[in-house]
């Protein structure tokens, strides 16, 4: 009789910084319902055939955690969004009530440093932890991390920021290299990391991947780039593209290559959710409108003039709508004009690229890569190390990366 070997399915841990809010209870319900085969793959990049046959983890392989400072737990959240913004089915939250139950078990409360005013506004935890030093906080989050890799026996853990949007950061002495930073760390003031950037450190440092999907600054500063390079870690952001920018990527190429000069492209947003809340605040709106008005002078190769504005409409919830309106100049110098609206749930547009990116990420990171991932560059609008900004010539990365042999 000949024994049959059977390789056990790698376990993953996914954590979600945001554990509590929309797109991180869609990701989790959204996991679980394809382990359950109760939705198709639509929405993820890669399920597409180029991808579909490389060794990325299934649904299946999935624990999942994270932290908040709000009250609450994936199955709550879910059912919120569900209820404010008719998204999902009955069906499907029923099916999949005791995997997020059973995650829910893992969220942990945040642990916060200086915080920005418009985020700790929502805060209702009464546990949540206050940290005298960035030290101090990264040592609480490391910890809650660790143990749950240790509690689930997990391969890996990718960590994903899905929190609320913070001000811009600059960029001082040090947070230039590491060696400058490490000292900082211990000292109460001034802030040497942003909140987003100690979560990023705590993540990298102990040597999980990392995934930052807001325009906050994250694992972008040198010194965290630098420790990502010395801790054998990838990682991906910054600003998940799911709407107005994803179609401005796809769009500007073409009136370039057309040779129409575009003379001002106006972009209207408006949307609801807790993320619209935050952004209502001016100091923390300019991290976005920075980083959607970012790429039109690198794909036109001038800058015309262009306005974004974001508003807080609270009765859409989690659904979101922009209109543009493009006007350029064609033959004979006539005036012509283009103009899109785009409408689409915020949570759901956004969760399937958070399963692509942790999948990408948790494989990167096998293949003893390091660093920014630039083939990354298409699910974001300020990809990390990426001037690149041509949707097209951004997913070509995507598919030329998986043609590449690992580094050996």
């Amino acid at each position: 009789m000949t024994d049959t070997v059977v390789m056990a399915q790698r376990r993953v841990g996914l954590w979600m910084i945001g554990a509590c809010g929309g797109v991180s209870c869609t990701t989790a319900l959204g996991l679980s319902a394809l382990a359950r085969g109760l939705t198709p793959t639509t929405g993820m990049v890669t399920a597409l055939p180029p991808f579909a046959h490389h060794d990325l983890d299934e649904p299946t392989a999935y624990v999942l955690g994270g932290h908040d400072i709000r009250t609450g737990d994936f199955v709550t959240a879910a059912r919120e969004l569900h209820e404010r913004s008719n998204v999902f089915d009955e069906r499907t939250l029923t099916a999949c009530a005791a995997d997020l139950t059973a995650w829910s078990a893992n969220i942990r409360p945040g642990v916060v440093y200086k915080p920005n005013s418009a985020i700790t506004a929502l805060a209702d935890r009464t546990d949540m932890r206050q940290a005298r030093t960035p030290r101090e906080a990264i040592d609480a989050i490391q910890s809650d991390l660790k143990a749950f890799k240790a509690a689930h026996k997990l391969d890996q853990v990718v960590v994903v920021n899905a929190a609320s949007t913070e001000p811009p950061f600059e960029v001082g002495e040090e947070q230039k290299s590491l060696d400058k930073l490490l000292p900082a760390l211990d000292r109460a003031a001034p802030a040497a990391l942003p909140t987003s950037s100690i979560y990023a450190f705590a993540a990298i440092d102990a040597g999980f991947a990392y995934v930052n999907m807001t325009p906050s600054r994250g694992a972008t500063l040198p010194a965290l780039e630098e420790l990502a390079k010395k801790r054998n870690v990838p990682h991906a952001g910054q600003d998940l593209k799911t709407g107005e920018t994803l179609v401005k990527s796809v769009l500007a190429p073409m009136f370039a290559r057309r040779n129409l000069r575009v003379l001002s492209w106006v972009g209207h947003n408006i949307l609801g959710n807790r993320d619209g809340q935050v952004l209502n605040d001016p100091d923390n709106k300019a991290s976005k409108v920075k980083s959607k008005d970012a790429l039109l002078a690198a794909l036109l190769g001038y800058k015309p003039q262009s306005i974004v504005s974001i508003e807080y409409i609270e009765s859409l919830d989690d659904w979101k709508t922009a209109w543009d309106h493009i006007h350029y100049e064609g033959f004979l110098g006539t005036k012509m004009m283009f103009q899109f609206t785009w409408q689409g749930c915020d949570s759901l547009l956004a969760a399937p690229l958070v399963i692509d990116l942790v999948r990408l990420a948790a494989y990167a990171q096998r293949r003893g890569e390091s660093g920014p991932m630039p083939h990354t560059a298409c699910f974001f609008k300020s990809p990390v190390g990426v001037p690149e900004h041509d949707f097209g010539k951004q997913f070509a990365m995507l598919e030329d990366y998986f043609c590449v042999e690992p580094p050996a």
